[in-house]
């Protein structure tokens, strides 16, 4: 790497708040923010894996700190912030947190409406008001990420208030994005889709997932080639890339947008490559209708 490009993803001398990140696509972002050269304040509502996650980071020579919260909990995210303020600075703030549980609107406890708006949009809201002020103290920008979904993008059926209050969270970025433009602070989405994590395993239930554990992997494979363009699902440290650029010097005129990192699954739009000489339509064609309803 030439060094003026290392100079453009070089995030040293930053500091950063990683919200829910420390166990799958979260931990490769604290891993790459790290790597890049900022100083990590991270939560996680897993207490074991935030710990792990800390030690890692500090045998590699980071700095971080971490404090256990529960994006669920306003006074949680708040002690939180409180612990971020003490620091005296802050520079950029990742919202990994989110997740939902499959399942038909009627068919779901009320309760848990409630709970995926907060998890989802709710707690994201309260990050920047607590992040903007911290941010302004520097005078010098910053950058505000939030994951949300494809799920935002599109009529997910059973997974309805989840896509909303990801869609809340996406224009909600936007709208702030124009609002603290002028003072520098870069407000942004990273979309994923299909990469394995907790979040997308649990989301399955665990019915579907018994059943889908159960196909041998190359039957699994097949599904996922005729989904995803690339015919194969980002990793983690993908993902966790475009924050990276998203939060570097190199992004430092990109503001407000959607960055699908998905391995084309955005820009298929519904269009599967289905088997048995069907290709890309959006719905089975004969070759497949034969095999799937003969």
């Amino acid at each position: 790497m030439s060094a003026a490009l290392a100079e453009k993803l070089s995030l040293a001398g930053k500091v950063a708040a990683v919200i829910g990140g420390s166990h799958g696509i979260g931990r490769a972002v604290s891993f790459a923010l790290a790597g890049a050269g900022a100083d990590l304040f991270v939560c996680d509502v897993d207490e074991e894996a935030l710990a792990a996650t800390a030690a890692d980071l500090a045998a590699a020579g980071h700095t971080v700190q971490t404090l256990r919260a529960d994006v669920l909990s306003e006074a949680e995210i708040d002690a939180f912030y409180d612990l971020v303020a003490a620091n005296g600075r802050l520079d950029l703030v990742v919202n990994v947190a989110g997740g939902v549980r499959r399942g038909l609107l009627l068919d779901r406890p009320p309760e848990e409406d409630a709970r995926d708006i907060r998890r989802n949009y709710g707690y994201v809201v309260q990050s920047y008001r607590r992040a903007i002020p911290l941010i302004r103290q520097g005078g010098r920008g910053g950058s505000i990420t939030s994951f949300t979904t494809i799920e935002a993008h599109r009529g997910a059926a059973s997974f309805s208030v989840y896509a909303g209050a990801k869609a809340a969270t996406t224009n909600f970025t936007k709208a702030m994005a124009v609002e603290l433009a002028a003072e520098g602070i870069r407000c942004n989405n990273l979309v994923p889709d299909t990469t394995y994590s907790r979040g997308n395993v649990q989301a399955m239930g665990p019915e579907l997932l018994a059943r889908v554990a159960a196909l041998p992997e190359e039957l699994r494979s097949k599904g996922r080639d005729m989904y995803v363009p690339m015919h194969r699902s980002p990793t983690p440290e993908e993902l966790a890339d475009g924050v990276l650029f998203l939060a570097s010097p190199l992004a430092s005129a990109i503001t407000g947008i959607d960055l699908h990192v998905d391995g084309g699954t955005r820009a298929a739009g519904g269009f599967i490559e289905w088997p048995h000489g069907d290709g890309f339509v959006p719905a089975p064609l004969a070759g497949s209708i034969a095999k799937l309803f003969g």
